[in-house]
């Protein structure tokens, strides 16, 4: 645990600590005037994340993705409502991108997702015109999902964290905390503001933040999540990479909510810059960043780079 001192007079402080969970480096972070307070705000975050990994596993005999995904094509799964619920979300956001998000795959693709909540990456292109989120039913009145075919399957490693990211803020909150930062492997949320009442910006939240068209930008109460395209990194360092689909280096994502933020970066880089960002202006209290691959900047409504 650290105490990072202010030099604005105040009494406050910024403590803060940092763990590996969901396979991903977690740093969270409480403003307060106690440490021992802080100490126990920030073990209550990291209990939360920790209920959310095991809660939407696909792994493990007690797991409720891996018992809908074992009865796809059989019978609808009851599930909690917390799981129906993020689901849900999962589809809306489907039905919004069009389909470049989708928590669906096949059991016979050669999907990669380990149980540290990596993202799934490198399916065999049959995958791609296989998967269609329009075949996960759900049954609100039951609380049921049904996956409509055999060998269907679905992964919510794509919103896990952000999900967890959420839900351990509104722990926080809930439990006093006014002021904190939740860097979740680069996606920074933040709510209140610094010890000395200024707004919270990606550079204060995240020293070092290298991105310097939103370094000095006002994050305070959103998210700020990005996506890089690799392939393009590695074309640029002369590495020999799959075929460049995208002119899109990378992605930021500003929204409230770091579930949404961090599920609609890589669906944005799929879309590409002109479609991305008529999405983007059309939602209420989200923004982009969209890098192309001639470090040229486009962002949407509302955010300044200069």
């Amino acid at each position: 645990m650290l105490a990072l001192k202010n030099t604005s007079g105040s009494n406050l402080s910024v403590f803060n600590h940092e763990a590996r969970l969901m396979g991903t480096e977690f740093e969270i972070s409480v403003v307060g005037d106690n440490h021992a307070w802080a100490n126990d705000r920030i073990n209550s975050a990291i209990t939360e994340i920790n209920r959310v990994e095991k809660l939407l596993t696909a792994f493990g005999d007690d797991s409720e993705i891996n018992a809908v995904n074992g009865n796809a094509g059989v019978r609808p799964v009851k599930v909690s409502g917390e799981v129906f619920r993020l689901i849900d979300r999962a589809l809306k956001i489907s039905d919004l991108t069009h389909g470049a998000f989708d928590i669906t795959y096949y059991s016979a693709d050669k999907l990669f997702i380990d149980n540290n909540y990596n993202t799934p990456v490198n399916t065999i292109p049959y995958s791609v015109t296989k998967t269609n989120y329009k075949g996960i039913a759900l049954d609100a009145q039951n609380c049921t999902v049904f996956l409509k075919e055999k060998g269907m399957r679905i992964s919510l490693a794509t919103v896990a964290k952000g999900y967890a990211a959420d839900r351990a803020k509104y722990l926080m909150q809930f439990e006093g905390v006014s002021s904190g930062v939740i860097n979740a492997g680069g996606d920074i949320l933040t709510w209140g503001t610094q010890p000395d009442l200024e707004p919270w910006t990606p550079a204060t939240a995240c020293p070092g933040y290298n991105n310097k068209y939103l370094a000095d930008h006002d994050i305070s109460n959103m998210t700020l999540a990005a996506s890089f395209n690799k392939e393009i990194a590695a074309k640029q360092t002369g590495l020999k990479g799959g075929f460049v689909v995208s002119a899109i280096k990378s992605v930021n994502v500003l929204s409230p909510s770091a579930e949404f933020a961090g599920a609609l970066t890589s669906p944005l880089m799929a879309m590409g810059i002109n479609a991305g960002l008529y999405l983007v202006n059309r939602l209420n209290q989200v923004g982009c960043v969209i890098t192309d691959d001639q470090n040229r900047v486009y962002t949407s409504n509302g955010i300044k780079t200069a």
